[in-house]
């Protein structure tokens, strides 16, 4: 029999079958309810504990693993006759979970080289600080890469122009950094590959017609006569038809 429910509902109960007359045949009915009910509380339950599960991010009262990975870069400058060895250790968080992540956690410069024993111990302290502080530390690359030496800075291999040792340990940082996914590596497409090489080829090619050869100049090295790039400091900047194009990022007046 249908009730006209005429005031507002303030509460409810179950009422299992058979428990009064005039409700016969709400029992299937109510405990289907009753496992429904169940089944979005359990739902709710492991919707807020997933919510509150605690990801763990880089800050400095985490406590240094038992284990840890790192990495060795190797950098060698004409202006002394040892080489720096650059380490950064990393601490991975939260691991074999989605939210797995490898920080760097420290860093540790060494070399035979004691003019600069003093204040490398002491950048590698600071940079060491700022790792274990947390947040976005890929500032650290720009900082680092801005510091011109008064004396001068160096070309290495290639052509690419450093203006300081601390600008390379910067460029080492970066790469770090890169390698752990910390910055993008922005890397040239193929197609841009290829017309820097057919510009390259053409360049030399039109440059050494008259002595009726190609010169076969290694691919790391660029054309003798190119200018230095104001964009990624490499010695690779070349004149074609009346547009300047560095052959190492691709930077071209002509856009």
């Amino acid at each position: 029999m249908a009730l006209e429910i005429k005031q507002k509902i303030v509460a409810y109960e179950v009422v299992n079958a058979g428990d009064e007359a005039g409700c016969e045949g709400t029992g299937p009915a109510s405990e289907s309810d009753r496992k429904q009910s169940a089944t979005v509380e359990k739902k709710e339950a492991g919707d807020k504990q997933a919510a509150s599960a605690e990801i763990i991010q880089m800050h400095e009262k985490l406590e240094r693993p038992e284990m840890i990975l790192g990495s060795t870069y190797k950098i060698k400058t004409p202006q002394s006759e040892h080489a720096l060895y650059i380490t950064i250790n990393d601490v991975v968080l939260n691991p074999g979970t989605e939210h797995e992540i490898r920080r760097p956690y420290e860093i540790f410069i060494n070399s035979k080289n004691m003019d600069h024993f003093q204040w490398i111990v002491a950048l590698t302290r600071i940079i060491s600080a700022v790792f274990r502080k947390g947040g976005d530390v890929t500032f650290l690359v720009d900082e680092l890469r801005s510091v011109f030496d008064p004396r001068g800075g160096y070309f290495k291999s290639g052509g690419k122009y450093k203006p300081s040792l601390v600008a390379e340990i910067g460029d080492a940082i970066e790469c770090h950094m890169k390698m752990i996914g910390m910055i993008e590596d922005e890397a040239m497409d193929e197609r841009q590959r290829e017309m820097l090489l057919a510009k390259r080829k053409e360049y030399e090619a039109f440059h050494h017609a008259d002595e009726g050869h190609v010169t076969n100049t290694p691919a790391t090295d660029f054309p003798p006569m190119s200018k230095l790039c104001k964009k990624c400091h490499t010695k690779a900047v070349i004149s074609m038809d009346g547009c300047m194009t560095c052959l190492n990022c691709g930077d071209s007046k002509c856009g």
